[in-house]
């Protein structure tokens, strides 16, 4: 008697204590800048409006841009599969909290059976004055079995179930800012080739014009041959990057549609008409490298990687100690009558303290616990590669804003001053003071520098919306629902 009582209470000073073998999660250190290289390279412009982190779409100060993200970040149907991911991961982690819990089921059963005299038995039973050869048979159960998680492999497989199921949110999360920055590129790239389109067509325009005049000196014998082909030529070269152009449009168009969940051509309406390039706001919420670790989803996934591959490894240890169970049953069976299911007679009864122990099967712990820390090892470097890669992710956005940023300026200092040219050519052409060929190279240059002007515009605002995307812009972390791991 004193044994058991030993051992009882050797278990249940187990069981309340709560130990749990294997390695506790501590996130690994990350020797980070405190500030950027490239933060003060950005210069913002004048008259702009200044972003918020968490809606940064919206300080672009375009309706139609902010309406088209919000759109996608409701619709889009990649980020409906992360959701849905979130929905599996959320219950498996309700498995896993149910496997701590005792499990019960209710069972009951009846039944009618008919005894053969040709048997042995029967032959027996019919000799009895009496005999019944129909029976019935009524049985009801309650039953219930508990594993007690005595060393803490359950725990340690809930607490991977949690880190899982975190992983799957910052995973949905990180969709939503793939979608919305990619929502932005496209809106972007819809201005972009409207934009140059109108170029190409106004440069169409003047060519037409040109080749006219051109072709009316020519019938009055005061130009040669060669320059009505030369203006004929720049006609056909001005209206050769017209369908071009007309299909990067549509194809952008098209994929903000499939972005939207939408049939290409249903948002077209609302794009027709020509607008400027949105304008890049003040960038003020930049943060520090160490505050990407709580920012950056993608670091969040990779983490909660981490901490789940460290609590399988305990959940492998586990395994080299032993498992008990309590079971018991609870219940009537009678093989009379119904009236006699719920008697004193009919009652039944069970317990059992059941025990698992893989004692002779160390070598398949062994591998099992070597091939967790095999991937969590593999989990730890790829952590670490995922914060060296965001850093360099915000680095590189830094330095291609400030660089787009030089390049717009002066491409639009070019294009001003060609601007002027292209006028004053045009003007001592018609004096006779300068050449047809002179008119030609100042309309090329004018059209170039106006399409690289509008392109760097539009790679400006690109990086932008690459910026934000790098520094996590888009959620809030602290908001944020985490389900903790104590």
């Amino acid at each position: 008697m004193s044994t058991h009582r030993s051992f009882i209470l050797l278990l249940c000073t187990g069981v309340i204590a709560g130990c749990a073998v294997g390695p506790d999660y501590r996130r690994p250190a990350m020797p980070l800048p405190k500030h950027y290289i490239g933060q003060g390279m950005v210069v913002p412009e004048k008259n702009v409006s200044e972003s918020e982190l968490a809606t940064w779409w919206q300080s672009f100060d375009d309706p139609l841009l902010a309406r088209f993200v919000s759109l996608a970040l409701e619709k889009n149907l990649s980020l409906a599969q992360a959701v849905a991911r979130v929905t599996q991961a959320r219950a498996l982690l309700g498995s896993a909290n149910a496997a701590l819990l005792p499990s019960g089921a209710i069972s009951g059963s009846t039944g009618r059976a008919h005894q053969s005299i040709e048997t042995p038995l029967g032959q027996v039973l019919d000799s009895t004055p009496g005999y019944n050869r129909w029976g019935n048979a009524y049985e009801a159960d309650l039953s219930a079995n508990w594993e007690i998680d005595l060393f803490g492999g359950l725990r340690r497989s809930r607490e991977a179930a949690v880190a899982d199921y975190q992983s799957s949110q910052a995973g949905a999360v990180a969709v939503r800012l793939a979608v919305a920055a990619q929502t932005a590129d496209i809106f972007i790239t819809i201005r972009e080739q409207q934009t140059r389109l109108d170029i190409a067509r106004r440069q169409v325009t003047i060519q037409r014009d040109l080749l006219g005049k051109v072709q009316l000196l020519y019938n009055r014998g005061l130009v040669a041959d060669y320059q009505v082909q030369q203006a004929q030529d720049a006609l056909a070269q001005a209206q050769a990057t017209v369908p071009v152009l007309q299909m990067a449009l549509d194809e952008a168009m098209n994929a903000l549609d499939v972005m939207l969940a939408a049939p290409p051509g249903t948002y077209r309406a609302q794009l027709e008409s020509i607008a400027p390039i949105p304008v890049i706001p003040q960038i003020t919420q930049m943060g520090s490298p160490a505050e990407l670790l709580q920012r950056r989803p993608d670091i969040i996934v990779a983490e909660r990687r981490l901490v789940a591959t460290n609590a399988r490894i305990g959940e492998a240890i586990a395994e080299y100690y032993p498992t008990f169970s309590l079971s018991g049953l609870l219940g009537s069976a009678t093989a009379i009558s119904s009236g006699n299911l719920f008697s004193s007679g009919a009652s039944q009864a069970s317990g059992l303290l059941g025990l698992r122990w893989r004692l002779f099967d160390f070598g398949r712990i062994n591998a099992q616990i070597d091939l967790a820390r095999g991937q969590d090892a593999e989990a730890l470097a790829a952590y670490r590669q995922v914060v060296l890669k965001a850093t360099e992710d915000v680095e590189n956005a830094f330095s291609a804003l400030s660089n787009r940023n030089v390049q717009v300026s002066a491409l639009r200092q070019g294009e001003a001053a060609l601007s002027r040219a292209q006028a004053s050519s045009l003007a001592a052409y018609q004096r006779g003071t300068a050449s047809l060929i002179d008119v030609l190279h100042a309309d090329e240059a004018c059209l170039r520098a106006s399409d690289a002007s509008v392109q760097a515009q539009a790679a400006s605002a690109r990086a932008a919306v690459a910026l934000f995307k790098s520094l996590g812009g888009g959620w809030q972390p602290k908001s944020a629902e985490m389900i903790s791991v104590e």
